[in-house]
């Protein structure tokens, strides 16, 4: 196990001097398939705490329904106390996008989002490459 990670730091090199793809100036091997969104959501500049508790209730019921419809895989606090961290079920980052404006403080336009596609770790086709041809 100790081996894994320098092995996985080694083959990324190798995979990104492959043919880029896409335009992205990243190769089409380093891109995975996108399993879930990360959201990142900060308050926005300027609204203040008292704006964000008065539709607080509304958004807390909203997202556990996400959650409890298996929208919401992961839900977390901002460690830095600016908002929160969701990773959701979806395919797209647009779905990602309906699902967030879907929620109070977003339609009430207090929040902004960040979108991050994410996919399995695709140096890990590294360790056995025939296998994954």
């Amino acid at each position: 196990m100790k081996y894994l990670m320098p092995l996985l730091l080694a083959a990324l090199p190798a995979s990104l001097a492959q043919s880029p793809g896409g335009g992205s100036g990243v190769p089409s091997a380093a891109i995975p398939k996108t399993t879930a969104v990360l959201v990142i959501e900060t308050v926005k500049q300027g609204v203040t705490a008292q704006q964000v508790m008065t539709i607080i209730p509304d958004e807390i019921q909203a997202t556990a329904r996400l959650y409890l419809d298996g929208k919401i895989r992961e839900w977390y606090s901002r460690g830095d106390g600016k908002g929160v961290v969701f990773l959701l079920d979806v395919k797209t980052e647009g779905e990602a996008r309906e699902l967030m404006d879907s929620l109070p403080l977003a339609k009430a336009q207090l929040m902004d989002h960040q979108y991050v596609p994410v996919g399995p770790l695709m140096p890990l086709r590294a360790l056995n490459p025939a296998a994954f041809q």
